[in-house]
């Protein structure tokens, strides 16, 4: 394949199969691929004394846990942890604990907790509070708290929390929510009304709870059991916030992690609110961003947690030649459009009239109020204007002048909306517009926010929760923050990307998987091989497709695609993982079944077929040879988006256990237990000296090698430092993306099944500009200032490149 010898075919073997753990029964066709796990090797007890970091000499200074002066350095990177409360699958404050020392030498600078306070009974995730005054009993209360944060302090480590200021549970047991349950029983005239945004009107002077009618509160998108909060109340700031405020000045949280701003009133106020409360720390806000679309500056925070830096890694993955014939595949096996748009649209639209209803509603009688009642052109005026929307909200604030971003936003979207409106219903278009954009001399505060509020959630649960799952022409393009009809990213975009993140957003986070991707980087660097090989794709799909006769299949046609998608990307997969994920896919799409409105039997047949793919050892057989085809481009796309996503600008995370290969599906998939004790013993063999021997280990070596660099030289890769594209020379220099972040190179191959077509790198060179360079992951020296770019990538498709005078 490259100048050096390909990997035979045990590590074909080892690349697809070896971070595999099976919790459920496996097809026997399965398991004869599949290799045995290794034995789980036992974390430390919390309360342990920290064990001494055993290192190489190489690494020494780079693996060094900082002083404690180094706590005021800017976050270098940070590893993401989902606690979890319940008995199956437990993750408490303790559990957390016990990663200190290998969260230290695996070289972040923040530990990434998901919610901390005390969330409902049986909650999984923790963004269900119940009581913003306690942490979590279930994951250990304030003991275990206090002495997980002392422990990674003493190692060097800091945290960056979860925070929930949009919304809280609506628990079976009310009393359990002491705020709700007092307006529950006084209604308006409660202390805690204000917490709480409701439609008192609508309900009768009392809330509306699920099962007793349409509800009458603002919800979490469309989940009734969460009602939302009032941030713009400066009491409902002050208490919700306090508990973590306190851990704040306390010097036991350093970060917070914003969940869902743009379902509050006013995300600036918010935001400037905690500034002034929190002045020191470092604040991100879960913000989507879409095309074109920044975060507004003036925002008081660091950035948002990255999946706009997501899209545009990912997308330098996957070649534009694959376009044209992976579409013209996708249409003529499922019949379905050759874009997006229309998809979007209708997904929109049934978020509108189906699950969003009650916030439609809530929005006309508002609209109805200010605008007048005898105009019955609003209502389909006002559902255009925000199905059209291009992004996610626009951000007006009564009283002042629209930002030109939000002018530019709301205007694009009325011209999207008059070509699905007759020219009679214009006008009331016209009055939608102007009243979000709070022009005209009729203004109303209410309208300028709830339209806001309304179009987030349309926009989430439209698109993100049902069209994504209608049109799968490219099942990697259609993740959280990305563009399904944005193919690929040209290097010039990326680094221009990098260049606008390193002067606005220093601090900002970047990531490849989250708690909330529909698939982890792995599967979608596996599936970005198939732009590359879309006539054997096409060939073995068909073949796999057909291979009981050509209408053996019940699954709606654009689902059977999606299926086969994922095999390949996330093979090996047991029957409990692909029928937990296809349940979902069909519910999501509303096409045959919904979470609402399911069709047991359409369900039951297509959960049958998966089980009969699985239990067909030849189909598995083939399936396996052609995942194995795939292998060694697989993991140049791997370590290469790896090591792009490490050291571009920004905070690189690491969402939990994707240091090694990542391959899960949504969640819950995504957040089941990680094995810490194979990722502590493979590191150990690295630190000492042992070679890499399998992509497991190389993912682990670019992902710690690179973020010990980016702890050990902040002036590097911090505020302030800057992004310089590195230009190569040669007849395959379209295959290097190489950037400089100070002192250091990092350089990737990318598109490598058109590289191997190329004949190899053919003396391509990487304009370095210096003489001599060590490769931080090899250890090898090279000289400059042009690198030949076989001996480059003689052993990894990535290099870590650092002036070899500072050699340790």
């Amino acid at each position: 394949m490259f100048d050096d010898a390909p990997p035979d075919d045990a590590l074909f073997e080892k690349a697809l199969f070896d971070d595999v753990q099976f919790d459920d029964a496996v097809p026997d066709a399965v398991a004869e691929a599949a290799e045995p796990a290794e034995p789980v090797i036992e974390e430390p007890l919390p309360d342990d004394e920290p064990p001494e970091e055993t290192v190489s000499e190489e690494h020494t200074a780079e693996e060094a846990v900082p002083a404690e002066d180094d706590f005021a350095a800017p976050p270098s990177g940070t590893y993401r942890l989902q606690l979890r409360g319940t008995p199956d699958g437990h993750f408490g404050f303790a559990e957390a604990s016990a990663l200190a020392p290998y969260l230290a030498a695996l070289g972040v600078s923040h530990v990434y907790l998901s919610p901390i306070l005390q969330a409902a009974p049986g909650s999984t995730h923790g963004y269900d509070v119940v009581d913003h005054a306690r942490l979590s009993d279930e994951l250990g209360g304030p003991e275990a708290f206090g002495a997980m944060a002392a422990r990674f302090r003493a190692h060097g480590l800091r945290l960056l929390v979860d925070v929930v200021p949009n919304h809280m549970a609506v628990p079976e047991r009310r009393d359990l929510n002491a705020p709700l349950a007092a307006v529950l029983a006084e209604g308006p005239s409660s202390p805690y009304a204000r917490w709480f945004d409701v439609d008192w009107d609508a309900g009768g002077g009392r809330i509306v709870l699920p099962g007793d009618g349409e509800p009458n509160y603002r919800r979490f998108f469309d989940i009734s059991g969460l009602i939302g909060l009032r941030q713009e109340e400066p009491e409902v700031f002050d208490r919700t916030h306090a508990l973590l405020l306190r851990l704040v000045a306390d010097g036991q949280v350093d970060g917070l992690r914003i969940d869902h701003p743009d379902g509050l009133a006013d995300p600036r106020g918010y935001l400037r609110r905690l500034a002034e409360a929190a002045p020191d720390g470092w604040v991100l806000v879960e913000k989507i961003t879409e095309g074109e679309e920044r975060l507004p500056a003036d925002w008081p925070c660091a950035g948002t947690t990255g999946y706009d830096s997501l899209g545009m890694v990912g997308g330098l993955f996957v070649d534009p030649d694959g376009e044209k014939p992976l579409t013209d595949l996708y249409v003529s096996l499922t019949g379905g459009p050759d874009g997006f748009e229309e998809v979007e649209r209708a997904g929109r639209l049934h978020a509108a009239e189906h699950g969003l209803r009650p916030e439609i509603d809530r929005l006309l009688r508002v609209l109805r109020r200010v605008a007048g009642t005898d105009r019955p052109g609003l209502e389909r005026a006002l559902v255009e204007l925000l199905v059209a929307m291009p992004v996610y909200r626009a951000y007006v604030v009564p009283g002042e002048d629209a930002p030109p971003q939000a002018v530019q936003v709301l205007e694009e979207a009325a011209r999207r909306a008059r070509g699905h409106l007759p020219k009679e219903l214009h006008p009331d278009l016209e009055t939608v517009l102007s009243l979000a954009l709070g022009r005209g001399e009729t203004t109303d505060a209410e309208f300028i926010i709830r339209f806001q509020q309304t179009a987030a959630p349309l926009a989430a649960k439209g698109v993100e929760d049902t069209a994504f799952y209608r049109w799968n022409r490219m099942a990697a393009l259609n993740e959280v923050g990305g563009a399904p009809g944005r193919f690929s990213v040209h290097a010039a975009d990326f680094h221009a990307h990098c260049i606008r993140l390193a002067r606005d957003r220093p601090s900002t986070m970047t990531t490849l998987s989250t708690h909330d991707t529909k698939r982890e980087e792995d599967v979608r660097a596996w599936l970005a091989v198939l732009a590359e090989l879309p006539g054997e794709w096409a060939q073995a799909v068909v073949r796999w497709w057909n291979w009981w006769g050509p209408d053996a299949s019940p699954l709606e046609p654009d689902l059977e695609y999606l299926l086969w998608q994922t095999l390949v990307g996330a093979w090996p997969l047991t029957y409990d993982r692909l029928a937990e994920f296809l349940l979902k896919a069909m519910r999501e799409a509303k096409t045959r079944t919904s979470w609402v409105d399911g069709d047991a039997a359409y369900e039951e047949a297509v959960l049958a077929y998966a089980r009969r793919v699985l239990d067909d050892a030849d189909l598995v057989t083939d399936m396996t040879s052609f995942v194995r085809r795939l292998a060694p481009y697989a993991r140049v796309n791997a370590l290469g988006q790896k090591l792009v996503q490490l050291a571009m600008p920004g905070v690189p995370d690491v969402y939990q256990g994707c240091e090694l290969t990542g391959l899960s599906l949504v969640d819950p998939d995504n957040r089941r237990p990680v094995d810490y004790g194979r990722r502590r013993e493979r590191l150990f063999r690295l630190d000492t000296g042992r070679q890499p021997k399998d992509v497991d280990d190389e993912k682990l070596l670019v992902t710690s090698r690179t973020l010990r660099l980016r702890r050990s030289r902040p002036e590097w890769f911090g505020p302030g430092a800057r992004h310089e594209p590195v230009a190569a020379h040669g007849p395959a220099a379209e295959h290097v993306v190489a950037f400089a972040r100070g002192g250091a190179v990092a350089v990737a191959t990318r598109l490598p099944v058109g590289l191997e077509r190329r004949g190899g790198w053919a003396g391509t060179t990487v304009d370095v500009g210096r003489q001599g360079w060590r490769d931080v992951l090899t250890g090898a020296t090279l000289w400059g200032p042009g690198l030949d770019a076989a001996r480059l990538f003689a052993h990894l498709p990535v290099a870590l490149l650092v002036p070899r005078e500072i050699d340790r």
